[in-house]
């Protein structure tokens, strides 16, 4: 049985606009990174949505693929077992409108169309592959309702498994978007950079050299924008949308379980993420995996992804950031109600 994908064109969902659906539609979106598979069903609410249904699962995707150059069988199992769980749950709703799509790891790796097949044939959900450019774009539609207006400009980073995204975009005086200025899409995430300096253990020189592996690549995104001027100015606001950011702020508000609600909009200020890391960066694999922030499944990822946060908060020291738990996903819902219901709106 196949469940169908409704692609839609890009546009952005208002503040306060409110949308008058069929009480059965509902809309789901999917996000297959290389290291989650994660997905949302809601039904529109109050100028946005209503989350009714989720599923989150690890299944690196994209292990060893930097090396390899494809998508493992083992991997490419753990995905498939956690597609068909999606597709469970998602043939209970009769009117569906929805997107599936697929990043980093599926758009490096050679044996993706036959993986495509696969998971099709197996699961019927169909995935769309798509570009960086795109996925920075979702992201950042999805943290839309976190944006200042007091600031107008925006840094949104969005830490991956398989790449690191930033986006610069203007704010507008309602707090809206009103302008992507431009992106970089990084080909280093929390799994590639952690086979890369092979981060069974992260001892602070380690965790130097990733930091620095990322900022000569942050440098060259700096000199196109002058990002600079606009930190100078007073006019920079800086959004983070990953797990990693989300951990940091479950640490340090001491929560014994993950709480979506205490961490997403969170302001957290450099010093006090600095002081976090350093502690990260002082346990061994063990005690990472035990902390209940963190967790077995994600303790050899944690610090590459600090690493890559570090170069950021270093190359623009706006001196704090807001902790988004939203991102691609809810970007693509934003983007199905309003098409669904003709909305269009400024990209």
């Amino acid at each position: 049985m196949e469940i169908s994908s409704v692609h839609t064109p890009r546009s952005l969902y208002g503040p306060g606009k409110r949308v008058t659906a069929k009480p059965r539609t509902v809309y789901a979106a999917l996000d297959l990174g290389t290291n989650n598979c994660r997905l949302l069903v809601a039904v529109p609410a109050d100028g946005g949505f209503r989350v009714i249904d989720s599923f989150s699962r690890i299944t690196r995707l994209g292990e060893g693929l930097h090396a390899s150059g494809q998508l493992s069988e083992n991997a490419i199992g753990r995905t498939v077992d956690a597609l068909q769980i999606c597709a469970q749950k998602l043939r209970k709703y009769k009117d569906l409108r929805a997107r599936f799509v697929a990043t980093e790891a599926c758009r490096g790796a050679r044996n993706c169309d036959s993986f495509v097949e696969m998971a099709e044939h197996r699961t019927g959900i169909n995935l769309e592959i798509i570009s960086a450019k795109e996925e920075a774009q979702l992201a950042v539609r999805g943290c839309r309702p976190l944006l200042k207006p007091n600031r107008k400009f925006a840094l949104v980073f969005d830490i991956g498994g398989g790449s690191t995204e930033v986006t610069l975009v203007r704010v507008a005086d309602n707090g809206d978007i009103s302008q992507v200025v431009n992106s970089i899409s990084m080909p280093w995430g929390v799994v590639r950079l952690a086979e890369e300096y092979d981060c069974g253990e992260v001892d602070r020189e380690r965790f130097e050299a990733m930091v620095a592996t990322i900022s000569d690549l942050l440098v060259h995104f700096e000199r196109r924008n002058n990002i600079s001027d606009l930190l100078r100015d007073g006019a920079l606001q800086m959004i983070g949308t990953s797990g990693t950011v989300t951990t940091i702020a479950g640490v340090q508000l001491g929560l014994e379980k993950y709480e979506r609600d205490k961490v997403d909009g969170r302001l957290l200020d450099f010093e006090t993420i600095r002081t976090i890391v350093a502690r990260l960066c002082a346990m061994n694999l063990a005690e990472l995996a035990g902390h209940p922030c963190i967790g077995a499944e994600r303790a050899d990822l944690v610090l590459p992804g600090c690493a890559i946060m570090e170069a950021i908060l270093r190359e623009w020291p706006v001196g704090e950031l807001t902790v988004a738990d939203r991102g691609l996903r809810d970007g693509i819902l934003y983007d199905l109600i309003a098409a669904h219901h003709q909305q269009t709106y400024p990209t």
